[in-house]
């Protein structure tokens, strides 16, 4: 007989305690294993550490009872929901095809497109040696194209005010969790940069600009460890300078569901400058948060 008690969220990093109780019976021989799958859904996103075990047993007769405790080290990453809303798809479409077509093209000499004539602006090195023996006429390879494809995400979370905006909060991260995605399945590079504290290492997010499966696995995880009860650091400070140096053919996309005046300062520079970027901005109820009119333009408010 097995008693068991899981502990999700006294452990290290952890905030809040949500004990779990499950009480199983079963019988075992020398030397035998009992494995249980328990099925249940995440309700709430986070990062839960689980760092001890305890075994309660009886013998055959059920008259003496045993228990031993088993201290364990393992965790669960509850991932954000990826935010899901045909305007967010929308908007993932259209910043994909803004970077398409303002990229730089560069020929990629590994990706073999097809044989025309030369032309006298050719390149002797493109120059297709086999084809001109075949028909006695210069011909050159065509290469394919790349191009440099990035898009940064980088979200505020800072909630100070009197009326905490919780909801929205948690919709920033879904979002964020939702534009990496999406524009990961684009084939794009993506950086993710935002001021939330992470549970292990206290610090802010980071994530480089990289691509694939294992980097939206990254992703995932650093929004999943993000620890609202802690003080987030103050974005417009820790990331003007990123932001205003940044160089190169790329979006940046904004998340914030506040217009501090700090941070809507920052934001302002950031048009002023000429850059591209939008602004994903949640809101709850049907108020719209009241922006200098320039600034339209580039928001997204997203209900939620």
């Amino acid at each position: 007989m097995s008693d068991r008690r899981l502990d999700f969220g006294e452990g290290k990093g952890s905030r809040t305690t949500d004990r779990y109780y499950r009480y199983d019976v079963f019988h075992t021989g020398g030397g035998e294993r009992v494995t249980r799958i328990l099925k249940f859904r995440a309700s709430k996103r986070g990062y839960y550490v689980i760092d001890g075990a305890d075994l309660l047993a009886s013998d055959l007769l059920m008259t003496t009872t045993f228990m031993a405790s088993a201290a364990v080290h393992t965790f669960l990453y509850v991932y954000p929901a990826p935010w899901d809303s045909r305007e967010l798809r929308q908007a993932i479409t259209r910043i994909s095809g803004d970077i398409i077509v303002k990229r730089n093209l560069l020929e990629d000499p590994f990706e073999f497109r097809g044989i025309r004539e030369y032309q006298p602006f050719d390149s002797i090195r493109s120059i297709n040696w086999k084809a001109t023996a075949r028909t006695d006429d210069l011909k050159v390879n065509l290469n394919n194209y790349t191009s440099l494809k990035f898009v940064q995400i980088c979200f505020d979370i800072e909630d100070d005010g009197i009326l905490k905006k919780e909801d929205c909060v948690e919709a920033a991260i879904s979002i964020t969790a939702g534009l990496c995605a999406g524009f990961l399945e684009q084939g794009l590079l993506v950086a993710c940069y935002g001021n939330g504290r992470d549970m292990e290492s206290g610090q802010y997010v980071s994530i480089p600009p990289r691509s694939g499966d294992g980097h939206m696995d990254l992703i995932y995880r650093a929004l999943a460890r993000i620890d609202l009860e802690k003080p987030v650091v103050n974005f417009a400070a820790t990331f003007r300078e990123k932001l205003l140096s940044s160089k190169g053919e790329m979006i940046t996309c904004f998340v914030s569901p506040n217009s501090y005046d700090d941070f809507l300062g920052l934001i302002r520079e950031y048009h002023e400058s000429g850059r591209d970027y939008r602004w994903f901005y949640p809101v709850s109820g049907e108020q719209t948060p009241k922006l200098p009119e320039e600034l339209y333009p580039n928001v997204q408010f997203l209900k939620v």
